[in-house]
């Protein structure tokens, strides 16, 4: 990873990438809720990382592999609504947006991406 990535400013808004997203992206821990799952799922799909959007999605709908379209350039995240396993988010692209509520469900002790509904 470049040192770039690292100072920059983490994709979901928060922080530096290095202190935020990109610990969980490394597996120096866990994502303590939903809300802070569902934002290092969308700083994963912003840097590339599709391994960690992968392990992330829970093991009864992930799908056999992640491929999202490398030509997308994520830009801006907006979190709408969050709860203890809801959020709502608007996820901004170079194309347009993507509106989603998404659930997600706590196993053995970690937080997983359940599924979600696209407006």
């Amino acid at each position: 990873m470049s040192g770039g990535l690292r100072t920059r400013a983490c994709p979901c808004g928060s922080a530096s990438y290095d202190e935020c997203c990109g610990r969980l992206h490394r597996g120096e821990r866990q994502a303590e809720t939903a809300e802070e799952l569902m934002r290092s799922r969308y700083s994963a799909y912003a840097v590339g990382d599709t391994d960690y959007v992968w392990r992330t999605w829970h093991p009864r709908t992930r799908p056999q592999q992640v491929a999202p379209d490398p030509a997308t350039r994520w830009v801006r995240l907006e979190i709408i609504e969050a709860d203890e396993d809801t959020v709502e988010f608007r996820a901004h692209h170079d194309r347009g947006v993507l509106h989603e509520r998404s659930r997600f469900q706590r196993r053995a002790g970690r937080w997983f991406y359940l599924d979600g509904e696209v407006d």
